[in-house]
């Protein structure tokens, strides 16, 4: 039996959203928080009316009430900044996007004496630091240093390396961990403070071999809170010039394709504003379903990451000649249960099916109903690999009664009784009496899923080995009622971005600079550090290290010039 189709939903956000009004409505009425909130049963079932749909399908995983009302009050003081920039002003640096990468790079070029403009499309600077939980990784640092922990940059290379099998850029790899440490004892020098237990081998992904990974107390927003005080000093001092709510229309370029400054529309109309160096740090596009499966290959499958990343600096960075690569290394992570059976998704829970947060009672199973991964594999990475083969990303957990009274819900701070109810009210939860009627209701095929089952029984039963090598078996499958749950590979990032060299200048096709053009941040693609993989802290650390490096770096060409 073939599985029930997915079909597109319209967007969610559009790029004339206003930033603020998104913040502020979750101020008044609380996140939906991916695991654990409540839900409109009815509007599972009927959709709702738009808007009903984007207030309730926000999801923020990361983001507790508290921080989201930081955030909200952190505004008035963006919009202090600058509302036009002086046209006849030549800046030796422009930023263009004021959020994980563009503020450090922003504020480096400052500090090394460069005329810095930093544009920002929001409100509100900070970018998907209000949404990130901000996991970042170095070796010697002050908090390895506190704890007595032996570590170096050539072991956190070896372990990145190894984590995402070679497949990330190792000339960036190795300009990050390098850097890295620098990167976070700067950081503590201005006030960031880890969470207690810090630095980890890790958290939701493969592990370290060294305690290195480590998460702010508020989450992203201790990063951005650790920027804040050095950058408002620079706006004080008029090192900095701040554009809000503008964003960037066009990259100018001369006969010869040299990039020599940028056209905005913000509030004081359309503008053409010159740089020596113009920065793109404007983020990826995994808010974007049709740039995203253009440039993955890969459908947009859930709406689960910050709004504002609609792929603009890539548009950009094309448009001036700039290549991107990889889009092949995309990598999907595991247990987003949605919301429906159309992409892109909402996400309505999550369980992480990472055994080294809960050892797996259920077994896994395709559309076509047969196992096909070791559930209990010691690697993340391994699994989330196997979902990435079969069909649409598709996976179904199965599991018994008997499961369900003796185990740990699948989805993290979800009781037993909640996760039984949502069996008998949500379309992704199904349960039967047999299984063949559970593969009919949940859209497997029937015959192929009581196989599956009854050989896991069988070898269970007999002491034979696992079919996949699977060593935690606490029970065979075999009491009813029987249950699953449908769930849908998933990523919170784009891989595929612009072209850099190790100088973090944008390159073509023939692997040549675009003169004057230079890409940070995850607009680089989160393939070009993390590889194929979700690998610990290597989005967010190379984000900051490559913004602190190429800001002093231009600051020093412009004096040379």
């Amino acid at each position: 039996m073939a599985s029930r189709a997915w079909k597109r939903a319209d967007p969610w956000w559009f790029p004339g959203a206003s930033i603020a009004g998104w913040i502020l409505s979750f101020s008044r009425s609380g996140p939906a928080v991916c695991c654990g909130s409540k839900r409109d049963r009815s509007n599972a079932k009927t959709r709702g009316a738009a808007t009903e749909r984007r207030s309730r399908g926000r999801n923020v995983t990361s983001l507790r009430r508290r921080e989201l009302l930081l955030a909200t009050a952190s505004l008035p003081l963006w919009r202090t900044g600058s509302v036009r920039a002086d046209p006849s002003a030549h800046y030796d640096v422009i930023v263009i996007g004021g959020g994980t990468a563009g503020i450090p790079c922003a504020l480096f070029a400052a500090q090394s004496g460069a005329r810095v403009l930093l544009i920002e499309k929001s409100p509100a600077l900070g970018g998907t630091l209000f949404w990130s939980t901000g996991q970042i990784a170095g070796s010697g640092t002050v908090f390895q240093q506190r704890l007595g922990i032996d570590d170096s940059a050539d072991a956190h290379f070896n372990d990145c390396m190894r984590i995402n099998e070679h497949t990330a850029d190792p000339e960036l790899t190795r300009l990050t961990v390098d850097h890295a440490g620098e990167t976070i004892n700067w950081l503590a020098a201005n006030g960031f403070e880890v969470m207690a237990g810090h630095p980890v081998t890790g958290i939701g992904h493969d592990h370290f071999t060294a305690r290195r990974y480590q998460q702010g107390v508020n989450n992203g927003l201790s990063i951005l809170n650790a920027f804040l005080p050095s950058l408002e000093s620079s706006i004080a001092r008029q090192e900095i010039t701040l554009l809000t709510s503008t964003g960037v229309n066009g990259l100018m370029q001369d006969r010869a394709g040299k990039v020599v400054g940028v056209t905005v529309a913000g509030p004081s109309g359309i503008q053409d504003i010159r740089g020596s160096h113009i920065v793109m740090a404007t983020g990826g596009c995994a808010a974007n379903p049709r740039l995203f499966e253009d440039l993955h290959g890969v459908p947009l499958y859930a709406k689960t990451a910050y709004p504002t990343s609609q792929g603009d600096g890539l548009l950009l960075g094309m448009s001036a000649g700039g290549a991107i690569v990889g889009g092949e290394k995309y990598a999907s992570l595991a247990g987003l249960v949605p919301d429906a059976f159309e992409y892109p998704c909402q996400m309505y829970a999550w369980a992480p099916l990472n055994p080294a947060i809960r050892q797996p009672w259920e077994i896994l199973v395709n559309a076509g109903g047969d196992r096909f991964v070791r559930e209990d594999h010691p690697s993340i990475h391994q699994i989330e690999h196997n979902i990435y083969q079969q069909a649409g990303h598709r996976h179904w957990a199965i599991f018994d009664a008997e499961m369900l009274e003796k185990s740990e819900p699948i989805i993290p701070d979800w009781s037993r009784a909640r996760l039984a109810n949502e069996h008998r009210t949500h379309p992704m939860f199904c349960s039967a009496m047999s299984l063949k009627d559970l593969a009919f209701r949940a859209g497997v095929n029937p015959a192929a899923l009581v196989a599956s089952v009854n050989d896991y029984n069988r070898r269970l039963r007999s002491g034979d080995g696992d079919r996949f090598g699977r060593a935690h078996r606490p029970l065979t499958l075999s009491k009813p009622p029987f249950y699953s749950i449908a769930m849908q590979g998933w990523t919170l990032v784009s891989f595929a971005g612009l072209s850099v060299n190790r100088h973090l200048q944008v390159l073509d096709n023939e692997r040549r600079p675009v003169p004057n053009l230079y890409a940070i941040g995850e607009v680089i693609g989160a393939g070009a550090t993390s590889g194929a993989a979700y690998t610990n802290g290597m989005l967010v650390t190379p984000a900051i290290t490559f913004g602190r490096l190429l800001g002093a770096r231009l600051a020093g060409l412009s004096r040379k010039n």
